[in-house]
């Protein structure tokens, strides 16, 4: 019992924890979080420090939502885990079917409009293929949702000076950012080139 209360547990604090940074800094915390960030913004609400004060009825809810949402999971799970469980074993040729039905109604419901049915078709293309390359999603979702918001913010600091980039190497604090990210994107790519070598010998 304790290796499944102790792997749930975490697993629910880490689900809870990924909402900090969303509503305190307008950060996602997580794939699932930068989804909703991206839902909030579709909805014309901007989490971040300003959310306590412009609009704190949709702090509180959030708040108040996971309390109430863990009594109805209590409540429900009980006496519902045994047939939850049974999904589990229903073939894939019925399960797939039922999905992309259940999406393709949930969108055309929303717009009653052929062309959101049309966009989702392409999104869940494109996802397949990187899916088969073996792109992780989280970070795409994240590069996706905090893209426009680091466009928004060169573009306000180039206006302030004055259309140059000399500010990115001139002031401490974004330098030692830059220099973090550049060694972040750049570490595992030398790892790679590493192990080449090391590959080659293995196998000879």
């Amino acid at each position: 019992m304790k290796g499944l209360a102790g792997p749930e547990t975490a697993n629910n604090a880490a689900c809870t924890g990924s909402f900090v940074p969303l509503l305190t800094l307008g950060i996602p915390g997580s794939g699932t979080t930068a989804i909703l960030l991206g839902a909030l913004i579709s909805y014309g609400v901007q989490p971040g420090p300003r959310l306590f004060v412009e609009q704190p009825e949709v702090f509180w809810s959030v708040i108040i939502s996971m309390y109430l949402g863990n009594l109805v999971l209590l409540i429900l799970n009980l006496p519902l885990i045994p047939y939850m469980a049974k999904l589990l074993n229903m073939p894939r040729q019925i399960l797939t079917p039922l999905v992309l039905f259940f999406s393709l109604t949930g969108v055309y419901l929303i717009s009653f409009n052929t062309f959101d049915i049309q966009m989702m078709v392409l999104f869940a293309v494109i996802a397949l293929v990187l899916k088969l390359l073996s792109f992780p999603m989280a970070p795409m979702i994240l590069g996706f949702i905090l893209g426009g918001m680091m466009e928004d913010n060169l573009r306000r600091a180039l206006m302030i000076s004055d259309g140059s980039l000399s500010f990115l190497w001139e002031r401490p604090i974004t330098l030692v950012i830059i220099s973090i990210a550049v060694a972040v994107l750049l570490v595992p790519v030398i790892q790679a080139f590493r192990r080449k070598p090391e590959t080659v010998e293995a196998a000879a």
